[in-house]
C-alpha cells in the first residue's frame, strides 16, 4: 500500500509540474501573436508602408542594435516612377534606425543596364533617398505611403 501511495504522489507531482510549465508558457506564446507586423515596425522608425513589397511573410528585429531580416515569399520587381527598375530578393537583411536604413542586402535597382545594390535608404525632408554608394537618388515620400504600390510586381521562382 505504501509503494502505491507513493506512485500516486509521484504521478501528482508531475501532472502539478507539468501543469505549471504548460501554463507558464502560455503567456508566452500569446505574446508572439501580438508581434507588430513588419509594416508597423517600419512605421515605428518613420518609414513608410509601402518601402517593403506587399506579402512580407515574417522578419526577425535586434531591438538593441537594429539589425533586422525581412522574409518575402520569392524574389520580385517592380517600376519606380517608370524610370528605375527595383528588384528585392526573398530575404533583405540591414540595420534600422530613425529615419535611416543601412548596410541593406538583398535590394537592387537597374542602372542603366547594371544591376546595382542599394546600401542605404534615409528620410531626407518629404523624400526617400536610396544611396548605391556613390550616388543616390531622391523620391517623394507619397510614392511609399500604401502597399497597393507593390500589387502590379512580378514575383519570380526563387530557384536558381
Amino acid at each position: 500500500m505504501g509503494n502505491l501511495l507513493h506512485h500516486r504522489f509521484r504521478f501528482s507531482s508531475l501532472t502539478i509540474l507539468l501543469f505549471l510549465i504548460l501554463s507558464s508558457l502560455l503567456p508566452l506564446s500569446s505574446s508572439l501573436t501580438d508581434k507588430p507586423s513588419a509594416y508597423e515596425v517600419l512605421q515605428e522608425y518613420n518609414f513608410p508602408v509601402g518601402l517593403l513589397p506587399k506579402g512580407v511573410t515574417g522578419y526577425q528585429l535586434e531591438s538593441s542594435t537594429g539589425k533586422f531580416s525581412a522574409y518575402l515569399n520569392g524574389s520580385c520587381g517592380f517600376s519606380l516612377e517608370g524610370s528605375y527598375q527595383l528588384d528585392y530578393k526573398s530575404t533583405i537583411k540591414g540595420y534600422i534606425s530613425n529615419g535611416k536604413l543601412s548596410s541593406l542586402e538583398g535590394v537592387k535597382v537597374k542602372l542603366l543596364f547594371l544591376w546595382v545594390n542599394i546600401v542605404e535608404v534615409y528620410l531626407s525632408d518629404d523624400n526617400l533617398e536610396f544611396s548605391v554608394g556613390m550616388a543616390s537618388a531622391g523620391f517623394p515620400i507619397d510614392n511609399f505611403l500604401v502597399l497597393d504600390l507593390f500589387q502590379g510586381h512580378t514575383v519570380r521562382d526563387p530557384r536558381p
